[in-house]
């Protein structure tokens, strides 16, 4: 059995901020780039007002930003701890969001009312290793949408990953040169999943600490994930690289009719 994912966003949540080199400015800067994003697919002005559910709000990096551009925002995700810290960030900011504590697999059952978005960012999806999770979690989604609303993910680029197997990610090294933070893989034997290890490393007062975390994901591939989002109900799916939106994931978005 491999390590939570609860137990790795809750154990993280109060330094799940340091991984980025400005933590704030990243909420301002993807609050703008899906405040652009989805008001393009729906063809609103800035001032129409979009319900949408965060279904793995974390910290509130991307509920936030959300709230700030003016979105009916509800937030929610697996981990108590993370929930309680965006709600506490949002509480610091003056903004009105709803949060829960639910799981992809039960969101009509933990979450009320249906949405024009439902979103999950920052490769949340793919800690469901099997394929009755993800087509559980599908239609969840499916069911959580309005008709004439759109699921929209983002996920790491697996269709490259599984062929390239890579064992850890480049360090960055933050705050002029007092934080690091890099990531270990250990891949399955298949290449089908693999457990991360996140490590961020501090400098205080000239000695180093350490924090480590570790969680499983699967490596979904862009097909795969289609197939489920079509087999939910969706329709109109449509992958975008980072190339073309300028976001750093793969983005995944699919109506409902």
């Amino acid at each position: 059995m491999g390590p939570s994912t609860q137990d790795f966003y809750d154990d993280m949540s109060e330094s799940y901020h340091l991984i980025y080199e400005d933590w704030k400015h990243t909420v301002s800067s993807q609050g703008e780039f899906w405040d652009r994003w989805i008001r393009s697919r729906f063809q609103l002005p800035g001032s129409g007002r979009i319900r949408i559910l965060d279904a793995s709000c974390g910290i509130g990096t991307q509920s936030l930003g959300l709230a700030l551009q003016g979105f009916e925002v509800t937030a929610t995700d697996l981990s108590p701890n993370s929930v309680e810290r965006a709600r506490r960030e949002a509480e610091a900011m003056g903004l009105s969001i709803r949060f829960g504590t639910a799981d992809f697999r039960t969101l009509e059952q933990d979450v009320a009312g249906t949405f024009d978005v439902v979103f999950s960012a920052d490769n949340a999806v793919p800690h469901l290793l099997t394929d009755e999770d993800l087509m559980i979690a599908c239609r969840q989604f499916y069911n959580k949408c309005l008709p004439g609303g759109m699921v929209i993910i983002t996920i790491r680029d697996y269709d490259s990953l599984i062929r390239e197997r890579p064992r850890a990610t480049q360090p960055r090294i933050l705050n002029h040169g007092k934080r690091i933070v890099f990531q270990v893989w250990d891949w399955s034997e298949d290449g089908s999943t693999y457990t991360t290890r996140q490590f961020i490393l501090q400098d205080q007062l000239g000695t180093w600490k350490t924090e480590s975390y570790a969680a499983m994901y699967r490596a979904v591939q862009r097909s795969e994930l289609s197939y489920f989002l079509q087999q939910a109900g969706f329709q109109r799916v449509e992958w975008v690289m980072p190339e073309q939106s300028g976001f750093y994931q793969p983005i995944v978005t699919a109506a409902k009719f």
